[in-house]
């Protein structure tokens, strides 16, 4: 069963609102999405922590 969810979160570059599609089926996660305001590339975290999805983005450059 797919399950895609939208969030919405601002870039940690522009800090501009940016929206994120999350496909929950495909388990932990880590991979680079640029913002679709500046361009630059963001990494996204999604992990499963009891009944709830965590998701965290950070700078590339951190």
């Amino acid at each position: 069963m797919e399950q895609l969810f939208f969030e919405t979160l601002s870039c940690p570059y522009c800090g501009e609102p940016i929206t994120l599609q999350i496909d929950g089926s495909a388990g932990d996660q880590h991979y680079i999405e640029d913002c679709s305001v500046c361009c630059r590339p963001i990494e996204v975290g999604v992990s499963l922590q009891g009944a709830q999805w965590h998701l965290e983005v950070r700078r590339d450059d951190d």
